[in-house]
């Protein structure tokens, strides 16, 4: 049997997500029923169409009434969906009031009824991003004061770098978080407006049955009734509202994709500081029984990677002709529901990461001694320098790590053979310095300032 629903089986990062509910053909069809409805009783507030005919209008703008299959093909005749959505729901209305069926999409036009329905959808998926990177945020911040001093190896290209801490890790991706966060609320907080601008955006066709209080009390009172912003301008080929929401978008994933691509590193085989929460059946391998994959991770990243693509194409979207555009509005639409899927959908796998991380104390101090203290160096040197100069310092430090390496044994042995460092470094001073736990630097504070100094109950 052939069918057409995407059950979202080439993008498991959002399938079976709130986000995925929320912006369904469905959500997207009450969105746009949500305008309509709003548009009636704004209409009616100001004395242009009946209250009588707001309240049938608003009473039968429900998806569920409608064919959301018939209204996607027959938007292939006119190029956006909106144009049979007004016939249907006409027909609808006039059901119950031939009188009130009149005032459907009175003076209105098909963009400003997508675009606030647009507006509608990512303000409802935005407040489920803003509640799960609240709960991400929170998770986080119990990770980093409780490993506020458990130290771990940095890494820098790859490679073993200077000592941190893993609580200081999980700060940062915290702050990844809450910087989005914030932008999704300033988005929420007056950043997603209503679309009235007419055929032309000159508003010509609402002003012609002359509202009372005219354009501004029409604009007022259709902002009040979607719960979205007053915009300063009619937008239509003004689409800084759609790229800025997409840039939000794109940052939230790639916030969360910089969680992902740590905890992948941090779970290798080889490394196993983290590992991800487990569950039966989760991580499984078609082919290797042994293997437990970082599927949440994975799917983090996976949306890292293809929101802010999306996203250059929604901006794309700025370079608009007149007063309307022929396609460059249309491409927005599939974009924009897409960053809006894969970043809700992320959003939600982001908490689920963060809440049950398993953190692994013994394999960090493993591993941070597996080059034998050559990873505090640079402490080394700077106590050198001083009395050889730091270009020396550096070249002697270098020239020791080397054989270090090479030979397979501690730094702190070889140094202790060189005149030059025992000179000035005695024996227990060198194997103080060599100490990469007390080589943190402003790690512990770093911190306490990010998580307010909170420590959770143990």
């Amino acid at each position: 049997m052939t069918t057409v629903h995407d059950s979202g089986l080439l993008s498991p990062v959002r399938a079976g997500t709130p986000a995925e509910a929320a912006t369904s053909d469905t959500a997207w069809l009450q969105g746009m029923l949500d305008a309509e409805a709003a548009l009636a009783r704004a209409q009616a507030a100001v004395g242009v169409v009946p209250v009588d005919a707001a309240k049938v209008i608003t009473e039968a703008a429900r998806a569920e009434r409608f064919d959301v299959r018939a209204l996607a093909v027959g938007a292939r005749e006119t190029a956006n969906p909106v144009v049979g959505l007004v016939g249907a729901l006409t027909r609808a209305v006039a059901e119950a009031s031939p009188e009130a069926a009149g005032y459907v999409h009175h003076g209105s036009t098909s963009q400003d009824v997508f675009d606030t329905g647009a507006m509608l959808v990512a303000s409802r998926v935005l407040v489920l991003v803003h509640a799960d990177l609240e709960r991400t945020a929170a998770a986080l911040a119990v990770l980093a004061v409780r490993h506020r001093d458990t130290v771990m190896a940095g890494r820098t290209l790859a490679l073993h770098a200077v000592p941190t801490t893993f609580g200081l890790k999980a700060a940062g991706w915290r702050r990844l978080v809450l910087d989005a966060r914030d932008r999704v609320a300033a988005l929420l907080d007056g950043g997603l407006p209503c679309s009235l601008g007419g055929a032309a955006g000159t508003l010509a066709g609402y002003l012609e049955s002359g509202p009372a209080g005219g354009a501004d009390a029409l604009l007022d009172a259709y902002a009040a009734e979607t719960g979205l912003a007053r915009p300063p301008l009619p937008w239509h080929a003004l689409r800084t509202p759609v790229a800025d929401l997409a840039a939000v978008l794109a940052l939230t994933a790639g916030a969360l994709g910089k969680i992902a691509v740590d905890v992948q590193s941090l779970a290798r085989t080889e490394v196993g500081e983290v590992a991800e929460p487990s569950r039966a059946g989760r991580g499984a391998s078609s082919a290797m029984p042994h293997k437990r994959n970082p599927v949440l991770a994975t799917l983090l990243r996976s949306a890292a990677l293809q929101v802010p693509v999306l996203a250059a194409g929604v901006t794309q979207c700025l370079v608009c002709e007149d007063e309307r555009s022929a396609g460059v509005w249309h491409a927005e639409w599939q974009l924009l529901r897409e960053c809006l899927r894969l970043a809700g959908g992320a959003a939600h796998t982001a908490v689920e990461l963060a809440e049950g991380l398993v953190v692994r104390p013994d394999r960090m101090r493993a591993n941070l001694a597996l080059t034998g203290s050559r990873i505090v160096s640079e402490r080394v040197c700077s106590a050198l320098a001083p009395a050889l100069g730091k270009a020396r310092a550096r070249e002697l430090l270098t020239r020791a790590s080397l054989e270090a390496d090479r030979d397979g044994r501690p730094l702190g042995a070889v140094l202790g053979e060189l005149p030059e460092v025992t000179a000035h470094l005695t024996a227990d001073r060198i194997s103080r310095l060599l100490d990469p736990e007390d080589y943190t630097g402003a790690a512990a504070l770093l911190v306490d300032a990010e998580c307010d100094g909170s420590f959770p109950t143990p």
